[in-house]
This record gives C-alpha cells, structure tokens and sequence, in this order.
C-alpha cells in the first residue's frame, strides 16, 4: 500500500507543469521566459557592446577599441538578420526588412557613423525579439499539452499488476492509477474517489472531484486517492491523442492581411532600394549637395522609409490571441482564423451535443392509476436493459437513480421502428414510440393520454408509452438536456451583436422548444446535412460572416462551409475536428462571445498599428529632407515605433 500511496518524482514535475500559467489561468508577459530566448539575448549582447564602444569613445580610448567593440555589436545583432535576408535574397529572389537594416548600419558605419548603425542594429533585433518571444509563448500555449502524455499504464490482469506502453492498452482493461500520477487513458472509475487536475483538456483549474461511475481522461492528473480504470476507449481515440493530433496537424495558415503585407514588403524593399541608389548617386547632381551629405540622407532615408513597424503591425497581435485562447481550452488552427472570427456577424449552432449535451434523460415518468410509479419503473428498466438505444439506457439509468428493484425480464425482443417488449411475472410488457395515440378516439378512455402526450411534445420531448397487454400502464418522456451554459452563451453573443441560429436534424417541435427556452434569432429543423449546407450558404449571403459550431460527423459539410468551423472537442468526432478551424477543447460555448470580442479587439489593434507604423514613417521622411533629421533620431523614431506596435500586440495575451 505505502508503493501505491507515494507519488514517483516525474508526477511530482507533471504536477509542475499543470499549476504553470497554461490553459485556465491567467496569462502575463512573462520577463523570465523572454530573456531566455536566444534572440533576445542577441539583442542584449549587441546593446552591451554597442555601449562599450561608446564608452571607449567617450572616454578617449585608442579608436580600434571602440570600433571593435562596434563590430562585434553588429555581429551579435545583426548576424541572424543578415543570415535570414540573404537566404530570402537567395531562395525567394526578394528583398526584405532585415537586408535594408543590416545595409543602413553598414552604411552608417562606411561614414563613420559606428554608434549610430549599432543603435540601429540593437534596436532592430530587440524588436526582432519581441516578435520571436510572441510566436514561441503561442505555440508554447499550444504544444505544452505534449509534455502531459501519458507512456505508460500500470496494468491489472488476473489479479497481477504489470507496466505496459500505453498502445498495449484495450478497451475493457483495468488500469491502476496511483496518487500524483497522469491518467493513462479515458476511461470509467470502477473503484475509488480522488480529485483530478483536468486543465490539460477542459482549461479549468479547479481540480474536479471523482468517485465510482465517473468518466476520467488521459493526460489529466490524479490528485490523492488511489483510482481504478476501466479503459473506454483505446489510445488513439482518447480526448488527448485528439488534442495532440490538433497540435501537430494545425494548419500554418496566415491572415489575408499578413499574405498581402508580404507582398507589398517586396515590392516596398524594391522602390526604399532604388530611391536609396538614386539619392545617393543623382542628387549631388540634380540638388547640389556633397557626395557625403548625399550618402548620409541616403541612409537615413533607408533606415525611416523601412516598412519595419508596417511587417510587425499584424502577426504578434493575431499569434496573441492564439496564446490567450489556448489557455482557455480552445485551439485556432492558424492567424486566418482570427481574422475571420472578428468579422462573425452570425453563430450558428448544431442542437445535439452542442446547444445539449446529447445525452436524452427521463424528464417525466407518469404512471397510470393503480400502478405503483417506483415498481412500474423498474419493470420498464428490465425490459430495456437489453437495448442499446439512448432512450433505453437512460430509463435503465433512471430506475438506478431512483433505486428501482429490477425483476427478471424474459422472451425480451426487439420490435423494430417501434421499441422493446418482454415478459416479467408472467405478463407481456412493451415500451415503444406514444404514436399509436395518433389514432385514438379524442373523446375516448386514451383522450387523456393523448392530451399529455401533447403537452409533452410540445415541450420538446420525446414521449415513449407503456404498454402492460393491450392496456396503457403510462407515459415516460425524454429530452436531451440543455447544456447549463447554453442561454448565457446567446445571451452573450446577441450583447455583441451577434445573431444566433439552432441548424438541427431534430422535430421542428421539439426544435422550436429548445430554441425559445434558450432565445436564439433563428431556428432550422428537419435538416439533413446537404440542407444544413444550404443554410450556412443563405446566411452568409445575408450577413456575410457565420461561425458554424458542430461536434458530428453530420456538421463537417456545414462547419467547412462557414466562414470558420468550430468543433467541439471533448466528444466531438474526429471528422469534425478535422473540418474545424477552431477547437473548443473544454466544450464551454459559453467562451465563443469572448473569442470574437479578442479577435475583433486584435483587428482594432492591427489598424492602430498600421495607421501608427505609417504617420510614423512619412513623419521620419518628410523630416528627412526638410528638418534634415540626425541619424540616430531616425533610427530611435522607426525601430521605437517597431517595438511600440509589437508591446501593442502583445497586451492581447492578457
């Protein structure tokens, strides 16, 4: 017992990893992780150089040492940058920001101008940096989930106990899952109670409590009890090999506003090029100056006109919102999607498993008179006890609940398109579909029968009757329960003005019911998959932009339709995450209004950046050639415009 009570050191470190800022829990600029990136240590290394060789001016030394100190500022800076232009020079036969840069500063240095191109330098990689840290927290945010997978399972097997690698794992074994430890697989509890850490799948941090029954998931954490594991679904199909398959199968995909940046940086490098080159060689001649003041607006205009702050307006704030967001449970499977997620003018919801949690439960059970209601549950319990529809597990479910006594059923047959029938204490018990009371007398002995039947249609229910001969022994009705956050989530979503539309398979009944109770603009039942298609396609035209969230293989076609698919992850089908753009991992819908209110935060952001990036470089330019600004102005005005756009984008991990 003392073996299984103690918790081995490598839980003790995937503890770490849980309570570490991730999904759940509040993000912050974090100074440590930044300087111990590579580039921002560059950075540092070429801003302490750069002073050095200042230093050894200002204080006399012999000049060599100065300019060494300045060389070697310029290689610690620079030297990446240099490397990534000219690879880009060379492989996409384009010219980018780090060339112009890394050209400015040797320029300003053929003048004499060392201090000035290492400033330069300095300042270009540490906004370089800052843009690097962004792209490495986002997919930190994404990929740290890997590290929580589970290698191997303790085994229980004729009563012995032996370690195997997670694939060996079948459906039906027991597994043993000590205190501190990582859950190898989803499964069902069969023995024990403990709290589990479940913020690696549902993103919230608040450990949930366990006992006997409860479902668990791989990748989650044992808190302190000692658990037994009934494995429910096999390796590959667990909650967390689908959030890893996320991870390592996301799309790269880009904004349209990046791929356009793109391409006007080329073509921008180009003209800031040919405009440097013609300064440089035609204005002693066309405007009378000397040949060095000529080379010296020359580099000042190559330094100012650069599209630095333009380039670095867009991803940081975009990559932002994929770190915020995956620290809440949901996974964006690239910059596209945040983009497109900020224009939604309409959210349109699959019913089952979505807006419900896809599970029907008993909400009414209403025996007739003379029968008792606990014995003719528990009748009704043993004749559907054989079934596998969703109906009959939760009647089977419910007489549990209710501690019904189960009598032996027998001859239990399946009467199909209609329900289950059996014998118990040797009558003939059937509970089918309540249709048959379509057909009877309205002013007859079943006219009751057939007014509540209504009733409880009309409420969205499904309603099975009970047969004992040929006589109604009562009514049972079932709804798929509305997920508890499903009204505050269009509530929150109409508050942004964001209308909300149900796409559903289901009864327009039972349909119009759920869709009143929970307040959505619109709702569309009776649908196959081609007509739920056919829906998105109408909205889109009318409003422009549609978030489609689905969980079944039934929404794929809708959810690629949409502007952007959103997939529900923790029992969403795999065809379905496939198709989806974004992933809610925690299926908390209650988390969509927020995601939109960030994206359109971050479109803001990008528009400030880039109407800022520009004032800032037709100031730098005109400046230029009127005021005839000093280098060094130009290089703190254009790469301090850089970091400012960048610190702008990255107040959106907040």
């Amino acid at each position: 017992m003392e073996n299984i009570r103690k918790a081995p050191a490598q839980s003790i470190q995937r503890q770490a990893n849980l309570n570490r800022p991730g999904p759940g829990k509040k993000g912050r600029f974090d100074l440590r992780s930044l300087i111990r990136n590579s580039e921002m240590q560059a950075a540092l290394a070429s801003g302490l150089l750069m002073l050095g060789g200042w230093a050894a001016s200002w204080l006399s030394a012999p000049a060599f040492v100065s300019i060494v100190l300045y060389i070697l500022s310029y290689a610690a800076g620079g030297w990446l940058k240099a490397k990534e232009g000219v690879e880009t020079l060379i492989h996409e036969r384009d010219l980018d920001v780090n060339l112009l840069m890394v050209a400015a500063a040797l320029g300003a240095a053929s003048i004499g101008y060392w201090n000035e191109g290492a400033m330069l330098i300095f300042i270009f990689a540490l906004s370089g940096a800052l843009e690097s840290y962004t792209t490495e927290r986002s997919k930190k945010d994404i990929s740290s989930l890997m590290a929580l997978k589970p290698e191997t399972a303790l085994r229980i097997q004729d009563g012995q106990m032996k370690l195997v690698p997670i694939g060996e794992l079948a459906i039906g074994d027991l597994v043993l899952v000590k205190p501190g430890e990582l859950i190898p697989a989803d499964g069902i509890i069969q023995k024990g109670s403990s709290s589990v850490n479940q913020s690696s799948i549902t993103g919230e941090s608040v450990p949930a409590d366990k006992a006997t029954g409860d479902e668990v998931f791989a990748g989650t954490l044992n808190g302190e009890g000692v658990l037994y594991v009934e494995v429910s679904r096999s390796a590959e199909s667990t909650v967390f090999a689908k959030i890893v398959k996320l991870v390592e199968e996301a799309e790269t995909e880009v904004p349209d506003s990046q791929r356009f940046m793109k391409r006007f940086e080329a073509i921008y490098a180009r003209i800031v090029v040919a405009a440097t080159l013609v300064l440089i060689f035609l204005a002693p001649f066309v405007l009378g100056w000397s040949f060095g003041t000529s080379f010296y607006k020359a580099m000042v205009f190559l330094v100012v006109a650069s599209p630095c702050a333009l380039v670095s307006s867009i991803m940081p704030a975009m990559l932002s919102v994929i770190s915020n967001r995956a620290r809440r449970g949901i996974l964006f499977k690239g910059g596209a999607h945040v983009e497109n997620m900020a224009l939604t003018s309409v959210v349109a919801f699959d019913k089952t498993g979505t807006l419900t949690l896809g599970t029907p439960q008993v909400t009414d059970f209403i025996p007739a008179d003379g029968y008792d209601r606990l014995e003719l549950l528990g009748i009704c319990a043993s004749v559907e006890q054989l079934s596998e529809h969703p109906l009959a597990k939760a009647i089977v479910v419910k007489a549990e609940e209710e501690g019904a006594m189960l009598p032996s059923a027998e001859s239990v047959t399946s009467l199909t398109g209609w329900g289950m029938e059996g014998w118990v204490q040797g009558r003939r018990w059937r509970i089918g579909k309540a249709d048959m009371l379509d057909q009877a007398d309205p002013s007859g002995e079943h006219a009751a029968w057939l007014r509540q039947r209504q009733e409880l249609n009309a409420a969205g229910k499904t309603v099975s009757v009970i047969l004992d001969g040929e006589r109604i022994a009562g009514l049972v009705a079932l709804a798929d329960v509305i997920r508890p956050q499903a009204a505050a989530a269009v509530k929150q979503l109409q508050s942004i003005g964001v209308k909300v539309a149900m796409l559903t398979g289901d009864h327009s009944l039972t349909a119009n019911a759920i869709g009143s109770s929970i307040g959505v603009d619109y709702v569309f039942a009776d649908l196959l998959p081609e007509e739920k298609v056919d829906h998105v396609k109408r909205l889109r035209e009318q409003y422009g932009h549609v978030v489609m969230v689905g969980d079944g293989v039934n929404d794929a076609p809708a959810l690629a339709t949409a502007t952007v698919g959103m997939g529900m992850g923790m029992n969403g089908s795999g065809t379905a995450l496939e198709v989806a753009d974004v992933v809610l991992m925690n299926d908390n819908i209650e988390e969509i209004a927020s995601t939109i209110t960030l994206a359109r935060r971050a479109r803001r952001i990008v528009k400030q950046n880039m109407v800022f990036a520009v004032s800032v470089i037709l100031l730098l330019m005109v400046s230029n050639f009127a005021a005839g600004i000093a280098l060094p102005f130009g290089v703190v005005g254009h790469e301090g415009s850089t970091i400012l756009v960048i610190l702008n984008g990255l107040r959106l991990l907040r």
